[in-house]
């Protein structure tokens, strides 16, 4: 796999794990506009989904961006 091709990859993954952090924000905002405080419980379950996914995006980034730093120190 060319550099190239392994950035467009971490890219595509950043973007994916992104839509993901989204997704489950917005299940939290979701619970504060319509289900609280009938639905107190869910909290810590959508908190802890909210906060693991938000790492697993911050995480891809912080690998494309070593992938970007490694390119740009390689290049000729």
């Amino acid at each position: 796999m060319t550099r190239d091709e392994i950035i467009r990859g971490l890219e595509k993954e950043v973007q994916r794990r992104k839509r993901i952090a989204a997704e489950w924000a917005g299940r939290m905002h979701d619970l504060a506009e319509e289900r609280l405080p009938e639905r107190l419980d869910e909290i810590p379950s959508i908190a802890e989904g909210t906060l693991a996914a938000c790492r697993s995006w911050k995480d891809a980034v912080d690998e494309l961006s070593a992938a970007r730093a490694a390119e740009e120190v390689t290049a000729p």
